[in-house]
């Protein structure tokens, strides 16, 4: 009995897992949805990183467009942020409403390059790279 009570508790954790993800993409894609134009019948799709693989990269986005970040299932909600230039970027963090845990990111909001560090205020991890913001182009 207490076997196929854990193994319901697993498959329990794992549906939430993917609705949590789809639920993210979802938020995440309404927020791209200010930077198309009007002609534009698609959306980009978010730039996923993994927090343990962007020290001392370059990640690339499209003005309008957010990067989520991700790897971090434990202490998402204690990542704050630097950011250069704030004009370029903009970091929002990590949360759990109580129905939906949402990754750390940030909305690219104007062209041009910022350094950004980020730093976890519960583990003392840290994590600095460039953000280069491209400009949006209609009918991406």
């Amino acid at each position: 009995m207490v076997e196929r009570l854990d193994a319901s508790m697993r498959m329990r954790r794992a549906r939430r897992g993917a609705v949590l993800r789809l639920l993210l993409v979802v938020a995440v894609s309404g927020v791209g949805l200010t930077a198309c134009t009007a002609g534009s019948d698609t959306l980009p799709a978010p730039v996923v990183v993994d927090l343990g693989e962007i020290d001392g990269t370059s990640i690339e986005v499209v003005e309008g467009n957010v990067i989520d970040l991700t790897g971090d299932d434990e202490t998402y909600t204690e990542w704050t942020a630097e950011i250069d230039d704030p004009a370029i970027a903009r970091f929002t963090p990590g949360r759990d409403d109580g129905s939906a845990q949402f990754n750390p990111g940030i909305t690219a909001i104007a062209e041009g390059s910022t350094g950004v560090t980020l730093e976890n205020g519960e583990t003392g991890d840290t994590v600095s790279f460039t953000v280069e913001v491209a400009p949006a182009t209609s009918g991406y």
